[in-house]
């Protein structure tokens, strides 16, 4: 086993990394940037290194830095994470020149895969279906134009390195094409420093399925089940659920063997994920490849009770997979929500700032991965990811209710959160009904807020409730202590003075416990 691993991220997955370090004796090195110098990866990490300015160009995305910071820190591993440079594969070739393991696929596996267009001539190739589309990127917009004119609008602008919703757009009609595609190319340049582009046919009203896999290096490649990923705002997920709604046994056969089937052509090893477009008459086809954990892996560690990054540790290590893919079976439901430092009501403007105090879930079933504390600031120059809280229950019903409960007990004070957004869609009957498509979500954003949504009316106030009682404590604070500080000015006299300048100082203590 390794003895100490680099972790090249940065928030809550280099806790989620560093954690699992820990449960297995090895020691973490992690990085920062001058904007994460007071971050909680780097207080809780063993070591900790600067790697350069705030901007992820002069920091997590320096490959030489990194590659730096492993030597000086004697570290034999480096684990990526997702985002950045998780899925670029000049990365672990430069691990490879390193004499460093590189914790994710081989490079060539990466690029087989994890391109978008690579991805799907693989799929094409191995008899998995994909959506109609070009199979290559496009260089140029006019003949990309032209190929979305024979196949008929609307389709769908992606990123050949994109991930995340970025660089990716949907155009409905002629006249916006040339717009969306300078749009999306300048996005996905400056989200993964590849501007290139592919087309595919949009599907309408699809559900966005995912099937996890695991791959050794010693040809055993086995699938935890799925994840339903279709509540999205503008292409990103907000929430995720294991086992999808609409999985039979039967459907859930084909996918999990059209995702091995992917993963062995592509001589894939460690964690990856498939991801497919499912219609409503429960067609399925390719979309894309993650080469790399996935934000949404709770989900699955929670349905079926395997630590998958200890598992890509183990397998980066050299071990086998102590099973086959047949034995896994989710067991009960679970849900996740992702928590970002952002104003619903501002059109999801971004809000950071300096968290002044948080009060987080617990109980039975509750999860909750995250990267803050109370009195950090929630940097500009990154994803506002701030935690993700996942609830598991014996069915979808208790889940939900389970979910709902740890909403209530979650608050932060000092910035704003989508929580109340989670509020709004637990309540929402379509979703208890599981009827859900990609763009459900942006659907609802535009219609007014139902009678479900009441609770979360009730929810906000609450919340105002709670900031007004934190003001009450400071001034109450700040109070007693300009008293203590007059008090302490005036001359004693004897006993008595003693006395009652105890029961002031045991009063002021009981005012300055307080919590909300």
């Amino acid at each position: 086993m390794f003895k100490k691993i680099l972790i090249a991220n940065r928030g809550e997955i280099a806790v989620r990394i560093l954690r699992a370090c820990r449960e297995l004796g090895i020691r973490s090195a992690a990085v920062f940037s001058e904007a994460d110098r007071k971050s909680l990866h780097v207080r809780l990490a063993d070591e900790a290194y600067p790697i350069g300015p705030a901007p992820s160009r002069e920091s997590y995305l320096r490959i030489d830095k990194l590659m730096d910071v492993a030597r000086r820190a004697g570290c034999d591993a480096v684990h990526p994470g997702y985002g950045f440079l998780a899925e670029n594969a000049a990365f672990p070739r430069a691990c490879a020149a390193t004499g460093l393991t590189f914790i994710g696929p081989p490079p060539e596996a990466m690029e087989a895969l994890g391109s978008k267009t690579a991805g799907r001539q693989l799929a094409r190739r191995s008899g998995v279906p994909i959506v109609p589309g070009a199979a290559d990127a496009i260089e140029n917009p006019d003949e990309a134009q032209a190929l979305a004119q024979n196949m008929g609008y609307p389709v769908l602008l992606k990123a050949v390195a994109g991930g995340g919703g970025k660089g990716m757009r949907i155009v409905a009609r002629d006249a916006d094409f040339a717009s969306a595609w300078r749009d999306a190319s300048s996005e996905a340049m400056n989200a993964f420093g590849d501007p290139r582009l592919y087309l595919e046919k949009y599907l309408e009203k699809p559900r966005h399925i995912e099937i996890q896999i695991l791959a050794d290096a010693h040809g055993r490649v086995v699938s935890l089940g799925e994840r339903e990923c279709s509540v999205q705002r503008r292409y990103q997920k907000v929430i995720e659920e294991a086992p999808s709604p609409i999985m039979t046994p039967a459907l859930r056969k084909k996918m999990s063997e059209a995702a091995v089937l992917l993963a062995r052509a592509g001589d894939y090893i460690n964690a990856g994920t498939v991801e497919f477009l499912v219609d409503a008459q429960n067609n399925f086809y390719f979309l894309e490849v993650n080469t790399r954990l996935q934000v949404e892996h709770p989900v699955t560690e929670q349905v079926t009770g395997l630590d998958l990054v200890k598992l890509q540790i183990a397998i980066a290590a050299g071990h086998r997979l102590p099973f086959a893919w047949e034995t896994i079976t989710p067991r009960g439901h679970a849900i996740e929500v992702r928590l970002y430092a952002e104003d619903p009501e501002n059109n999801f403007f971004p809000s950071p700032g300096k968290i002044l105090s948080r009060r987080v879930p617990s109980g039975p079933g509750v999860r909750l991965d995250e990267g803050v504390y109370s009195g950090w600031t929630v940097p500009t120059e990154y994803d506002p990811l701030l935690a993700k809280l996942i609830a598991w229950g014996n069915s979808r019903e208790e889940t939900i209710a389970r979910l709902r409960r740890a909403l209530e007990e979650y608050a932060v004070t000092g910035i704003k959160t989508n929580a109340v957004l989670f509020r709004r869609i637990l309540a929402e009957p379509d979703f208890l009904r599981a009827e859900i498509h990609t763009r459900w979500l942006d659907e609802l954003l535009l219609r007014p807020p139902s009678a479900a949504s009441d609770l979360t009316a009730h929810f906000k106030e609450e919340e105002q409730r709670s900031t007004a009682a934190d003001a009450a404590v400071i001034a109450a604070a700040l109070w007693h202590a300009l008293q203590e500080d007059r008090q302490s000015c005036l001359p004693s006299s004897g006993a008595d003075s003693a006395q009652s300048s105890r029961w002031k100082l045991e009063g002021r203590l009981q005012q300055l416990d307080r919590t909300p």
